[in-house]
């Protein structure tokens, strides 16, 4: 492990798809224990004091009628209600940081790719224990675990684990979905990482998408990074890449304290 903790990590991976019943449940928590170990790098996020925040009404809070006073005024005089998206609201904001990480399963999910994923959303959950989803995409995305859900770290992995790879690879919706998820944080700083080498198959553009989102990481593979590098500065997202799984932690923690 320590000579070559990518490739250890990559072959006790692979071992938790043996045909063997008793092999693969001897792995799969094998693996859990060094992947959760291995993911803490950087400080764990613990909250602070609370500050209230201005944010668009349709995201929840109490309407702040000053900030609210030109549509209102606007719609009043056309005799039409205001639009929820044109008017303000308060709520309080957590100072600390929810994350939502996009895990690209299209195509081969490889011992190395399952590993990177589980190492990153062990990488995560030690980073925003409180706010963290996980939402692995192909033409579809799904929700492995929402913001607020109490699924452990440990239970996550093991999910992670058992992905399989297909289809193409959709970016829009994976986007789509972390806005989705990040929309319900009460921490002020929302983060979407996405762990793919962003090479969308789809007929659809992911760039809008992934413009809106407040603050957009990437993690990407070294040997083929270049569509991650180009999505990167398409949107003003920062990108870092990985040569081996057990590059994720410290390469979300280099993107996260930037």
């Amino acid at each position: 492990m320590r000579e070559d903790p990518g490739a250890a990590m990559e072959l006790v991976v692979d071992m938790t798809k043996a045909t063997d019943e008793t092999l693969r449940e001897k792995a799969r928590r094998l693996a859990g224990t060094i992947l959760l170990e291995r993911s803490k790098v950087g400080p764990s996020r613990a909250r602070g004091s609370s500050k209230l925040r201005l944010r668009p009404a349709d995201r929840g809070g109490d309407l702040d009628v000053d900030a609210s006073m030109e549509a209102l005024t606007e719609a009043r005089a056309s005799g039409l209600p205001a639009h929820l998206e044109d008017l303000y609201a308060v709520d309080w904001a957590q100072p600390g940081i929810a994350l939502c990480l996009l895990v690209d399963t299209s195509g081969s999910m490889t011992g190395g790719r399952l590993a990177a994923a589980a190492l990153t959303a062990a990488a995560c959950a030690w980073r925003a224990p409180e706010e963290f989803a996980v939402v692995s995409f192909e033409r579809e995305a799904t929700v492995q675990r929402g913001l607020h859900q109490p699924t452990p770290p440990e239970t996550l992995v093991d999910q992670l684990l058992a992905l399989r790879g297909h289809g193409v690879t959709g970016l829009s919706a994976a986007m789509r979905s972390a806005a989705d998820q990040l929309v319900a944080a009460r921490s002020s700083r929302r983060v979407t990482v996405l762990l793919s080498d962003c090479r969308s198959t789809d007929d659809k553009d992911p760039i809008p998408l992934a413009a809106s989102l407040d603050e957009l990481l990437i993690l990407a593979p070294a040997d083929d990074a270049s569509d991650a590098v180009a999505l990167a500065e398409a949107v003003g997202a920062r990108v870092e890449t990985m040569t081996d799984p057990s590059d994720a932690p410290a390469a979300l923690a280099r993107l996260l304290d930037a």
